[in-house]
């Protein structure tokens, strides 16, 4: 049975680190749309002003880089939550270039959380990733299992959670931890060499070419819609003192391989499913599956919307993306 929400006042005044990129940018408009005052930090390497299109007036973005500590504590003033999305993504990006991947993704969580320890901020909910778990064979990813990590990417994801944990029992700043399992959705990028799989793989399927799987296509993921995150994040910003300095997995609970993924995808484009293969990719798991029942007990959180009806409403997004181009 799921835990009570605590009785914390909603939120007045947000900062979303990060604001301007695929997550951020819904969880952006989703606190618009409950009628908090959102500010954004984010300096636009990977997001997009466009991504915040519809709620452009209402939102406050300031331009700047999380490895500035002064840049920063400007974001961080005057509000009582912080959701820290931003962040360098993607393994293989990190494989290539750990030195940058760790100075945004360690330094940066350090400077958001010391900004938060001066200015009072009430709650950090921190974007982890499900990356920390690496080797760890045993599933599903139970948040009790020893991390592994592989990659500097998750590397830097499991030092950041250790900052928030420290900075919640050595200076009192209320952080909740989010660990997402293999988020997709609208508005995430498609061009990129980074991109995740799942808009790689739709925007072939729309142009009538096959997807490139790196490996076999029988590793499996956890895949999560954006909506289920978001959710998850309005509950962690609000969850009872149980949930504090603790990180928890968000997922939907169920996985499915790559050649899985390719054939609903080609369901819901009207196409045949069809793909090419390339080689594995160094840092990558081979499988991953979430554990969901402590964010079920501790924060009420439970997903709302499965892959199949996560993969339409995606497809329907850069269908339509598709033919404005």
């Amino acid at each position: 049975m799921a835990s009570q929400t605590s009785s914390i006042a909603p939120i007045s005044t947000a900062l979303v680190t990060g604001g301007a990129g695929f997550v951020g940018s819904h969880i952006a408009r989703a606190l618009v749309e409950q009628g908090a005052s959102v500010r954004v930090l984010d300096n636009l390497s990977t997001g997009r002003l466009g991504n915040l299109h519809d709620v452009s007036s209402e939102v406050d973005v300031r331009e700047s880089d999380l490895r500035s500590p002064e840049a920063v504590a400007e974001a961080v003033r005057g509000v009582d939550t912080i959701f820290h999305q931003a962040a360098l993504p993607s393994v293989p990006r990190s494989v290539k270039d750990p030195r940058t991947s760790l100075e945004v993704n360690v330094t940066g969580t350090l400077n958001v959380l010391i900004a938060a320890r001066d200015a009072g901020v009430r709650r950090v909910v921190f974007a982890s990733s499900s990356s920390i778990y690496g080797a760890n064979p045993e599933m599903p990813k139970r948040e009790s299992l020893v991390p592994e990590p592989i990659s500097p990417y998750a590397v830097g994801k499991l030092t950041a959670e250790g900052l928030c944990r420290s900075f919640s029992k050595v200076y009192g700043v209320e952080t909740v931890a989010l660990r997402y399992f293999n988020v997709f959705g609208p508005f995430q990028d498609p061009h990129s060499q980074y991109s995740a799989v799942i808009p790689l793989f739709i925007s072939a399927l729309l142009r009538g070419e096959a997807p490139l799987i790196h490996g076999d296509g029988e590793q499996s993921r956890d895949f999560t819609y954006i909506e289920n995150v978001v959710r998850a994040n309005v509950l962690a910003s609000s969850a009872p003192d149980a949930a504090i300095g603790r990180a928890f997995n968000i997922a939907c609970g169920h996985r499915s391989t790559l050649n899985e993924l390719v054939a609903q995808i080609a369901a819901a484009v009207g196409t045949e499913p069809r793909s090419t293969y390339g080689p594995s990719r160094e840092g990558d798991v081979p499988h991953s599956l979430a554990d969901i029942s402590a964010a079920r007990e501790t924060l009420g959180y439970a997903p709302q919307v499965d892959l199949a009806e996560g993969l339409r409403r995606t497809v329907d997004h850069y269908s339509a993306e598709l033919a404005r181009a």
